[in-house]
């Protein structure tokens, strides 16, 4: 049974590609538009505001574990303690990410420079 069951995966594998020859794919009209205006600062600005995003979410995410961790400690001063100091970390890492969020503008302000794109802090408006 094993046997046969393996038979019809090589089977399969074997046929695969030629089934998948059969396929053609059509980009939609226009639908490659945006890689003309793709140059490399507008790529080193993007990865900047993905790296400010992403560490920005591992701190907030870092500082909710702490609020576990001193929640769940039991009154246990160990626990306590390493939960304050994770909390304080992120609290520190999320300084340090903001920090270097003004800095940008700040930069981009004073020399015209569009460092970010459109990375913006949300608002209630």
């Amino acid at each position: 049974m094993i046997k046969e069951i393996k038979n019809k995966i090589q089977f399969a594998a074997i046929a695969a590609p030629i089934y998948a020859a059969d396929i053609v794919i059509q980009p939609k009209a226009g639908g490659f538009d945006a890689l003309k205006n793709l140059t490399i600062p507008g790529m080193v600005s993007g990865a900047i505001s993905l790296v400010l995003v992403v560490v920005s979410l591992i701190f907030f995410f870092i500082l909710v574990l702490g609020g576990l961790k001193w929640i769940t400690s039991g009154g246990d001063e160990k626990k306590v303690a390493a939960a304050r100091g994770q909390i304080t970390n992120a609290l520190i890492g999320l300084v340090i990410v903001f920090a270097a969020w003004a800095i940008m503008k700040l930069i981009g302000t004073v020399f015209g420079i569009d460092i970010l794109g459109n990375l913006a802090i949300p608002t209630f408006q």
